[in-house]
């Protein structure tokens, strides 16, 4: 019995395409992925607004669009080699435990990648805070750019290292902690909630060089997220493995979103002492 491609297929998409992390926060062009690059229509600026005009004609002006592309990535998984399809795909549960090997990895090298797109992309808001300046401090600092940017309050979020998280936790005060722990969303994978910001952790934040903890902050609508459509590649019944080989690969990537940069950039704290 050959391996059934819709079921294996399903199996890998769930996890892949599941919105339940950081990622879910940005704009989805995935119905734009044409092949290796996305190509999407950017507005150009809008009309200056004239009150109380008094000078006649008007001067028209043409709105210059322009095209945002950006290139995916190409991810492939090894090939597996399953001895006996028919008797796995009896069982949901081997089924699972065949590819959840592939499937988890698959889905957190895609997202990991996503993330380092979006954050090594923006800009570096000033130097380093100075060791021992409190997060919240910072994450005050970042709402108040976030305001002065005119970026809406709905849809602000942050992504920072598992330590400056922990660091975090411990400044906040029995209230503060309290009400930032109940703002935990599982469903999305935020950790709670601060000045206004989804706070998320990823270890992938950090830059091996330096002695900064980077702390990523933006707004949904100022980034973007592409995921193509899974494939699955098999080969059944092998004579030389006595069984099926498969393997996934799937095209994915993101960009940001303003040639500004705008709603999006990164501000860090030093990890030590100098």
């Amino acid at each position: 019995m050959a391996i059934q491609k819709e079921i294996w297929l399903a199996d890998i998409v769930e996890p892949l395409y599941a919105s339940n992390t950081f990622a879910a926060q940005s704009v989805d062009h995935s119905d734009f992925v044409n092949g290796t690059v996305v190509h999407v229509p950017n507005a150009g600026s809008p009309p200056e607004i004239v009150k109380n005009r008094s000078t006649f004609p008007a001067t028209a002006t043409r709105r210059e669009d322009t095209d945002l592309t950006y290139t995916l990535n190409d991810y492939s998984t090894d090939p597996v080699h399953i001895p006996n399809a028919e008797a796995v795909e009896l069982s949901y549960n081997k089924r699972q435990s065949v590819i959840s090997q592939i499937q988890l990895a698959l889905a957190d090298k895609v997202y990991k990648d996503l993330l380092e797109s979006w954050w090594k992309e923006a800009s570096w808001v000033g130097d380093s805070s100075p060791y021992g300046t409190p997060i919240r401090e910072i994450f005050a600092m970042a709402a108040t750019l976030m305001n002065q940017q005119d970026v809406p309050q709905e849809g602000r979020n942050a992504v920072v290292p598992p330590n400056v998280y922990y660091l975090l936790l411990k400044e906040l005060s029995a209230f503060e902690g309290q009400a930032f722990l109940k703002s935990i969303d599982a469903q999305t994978g935020a950790l709670g909630k601060l000045f206004g910001f989804n706070v998320y952790t990823s270890e992938c934040m950090y830059v091996a060089e330096t002695m900064d903890d980077p702390m990523f902050f933006w707004h949904k609508s100022c980034v973007s997220r592409a995921i193509g459509q899974a494939e699955l590649f098999t080969d059944d019944q092998n004579p030389l493995y006595y069984g099926d080989i498969f393997s996934a690969r799937v095209r994915a990537g993101g960009s940001l979103l303003r040639a500004d940069k705008k709603g999006a950039f990164v501000m860090s704290i030093r990890q030590n002492a100098d």
